[in-house]
């Protein structure tokens, strides 16, 4: 699987997480933080990747998460019994939802006539809606040089983490509102009541012109 596809995969697989509000986490062995590097390429990872172990050592997978060195002892660190206990431990050491778990013989050397070169064993781990733990897991024979093994495995176990995804809880559904009745449009604007024309001014008034006396003296009285 080219990069490209890989990162569409990636993305779809972060859109599935997001929406039931859900994160995951790794437990690598053969990939190495492969899956982990893959998934926290894409910007803004940390709403959906909770965490990542590399446990290449037995060790390491015993120390950190929890897989039983006896059954390390007598199945093989590549076996199903051991890809399980990784993805159990993954997801019981995280605060993730889903989780995934690969170990196998990347190659050159390593193989044997029961697990050759190429050999690899995927494990999912998960918590329904019912709060049930679900384990799936699978053999895959990949070819090609270290290299490819380790990529055709990434990609194996995102469509894995993809094809779980869906059946994760999801986030419970807000009531949708009714919708809010239309707003009437505005009325136009009214213009303002015209003032009634005003009359002009009155002129003053001024008093009727006084006749001036007769002369000689005061008038004579009326009789």
């Amino acid at each position: 699987m080219t990069a490209a596809p890989l990162t569409t995969l990636t993305a779809a697989l972060a859109d599935a997480l997001r929406l039931r509000g859900a994160k995951m986490a790794t437990a690598e062995s053969c990939t190495g933080g492969l899956i982990a590097g893959a998934c926290t390429d894409l910007a803004g990872s940390s709403d959906w990747f909770d965490r990542g172990f590399v446990t290449y050592s037995n060790t390491a997978k015993t120390e950190l998460l929890g897989v039983d060195a006896g059954l390390i002892e007598a199945e093989g660190a590549v076996s199903e019994p051991v890809a399980r206990a990784m993805a159990t431990g993954a997801l019981a050491r995280s605060a993730a939802a889903l989780a995934v778990a690969t170990t196998g013989v990347a190659g050159p050397g390593g193989g044997s006539v029961a697990k050759p070169v190429g050999t690899v064993w995927l494990a999912w781990a998960w918590r329904g809606g019912d709060g049930a733990l679900h384990i799936d897991a699978e053999c895959q024979h990949f070819g090609g040089d270290r290299g490819a093994v380790r990529q055709a495995t990434v990609a194996r176990a995102l469509q894995g983490l993809m094809a779980r995804a869906g059946q994760l809880p999801q986030l419970p559904q807000l009531p949708q509102l009714p919708a809010a009745p239309p707003v009437p449009p505005a009325a136009p604007p009214t213009a303002p009541p015209t003032a009634p024309p005003t009359a002009p001014p009155m002129p003053p008034m001024t008093p009727p012109d006084t006749p001036p006396p007769p002369a000689g003296g005061s008038p004579e009285p009326a009789r």
